[in-house]
């Protein structure tokens, strides 16, 4: 499995999808440059797709389109929904991720380690 959405994850996106105004929006999930680690989480709705360089699937009943490049970085990736006291988030743990910054946001694997900003 390329992503895995949890239920508690996979019910807070479809809420958020359907403040959306499209019936063709998909969660878009990768990786770009950046963060304290060399590597960022990206995530949000988008209706495009790249034919030539994304996939497109689904998970827990999610639409899911990622870039190809970014499947090897993120194979395995579960998403979750944590509430608590404060609030709530989204949670990622990548299983690639060999270091991780504190915020959890931020990481690299093994075999990309990506360009770290430095105003982190």
């Amino acid at each position: 499995m390329i992503l895995n959405i949890t239920d508690q994850a996979s019910l807070q996106i479809q809420e958020m999808m359907k403040e959306e105004e499209s019936d063709r929006i998909r969660l878009r999930f990768g990786v770009k440059g950046g963060g304290c680690s060399g590597l960022s989480y990206a995530m949000g709705f988008d209706e495009e797709v790249n034919e030539e360089l994304d996939k497109v699937f689904e998970s827990n009943g999610i639409p899911v389109v990622m870039s190809s490049q970014d499947i090897a970085i993120v194979e395995g990736t579960k998403i979750d929904f944590k509430q608590n006291m404060m609030g709530g988030g989204f949670t990622i743990d990548n299983p690639n991720a060999i270091v991780s910054c504190g915020c959890g946001s931020s990481f690299k694997t093994a075999t990309n380690a990506g360009t770290p900003d430095e105003n982190c």
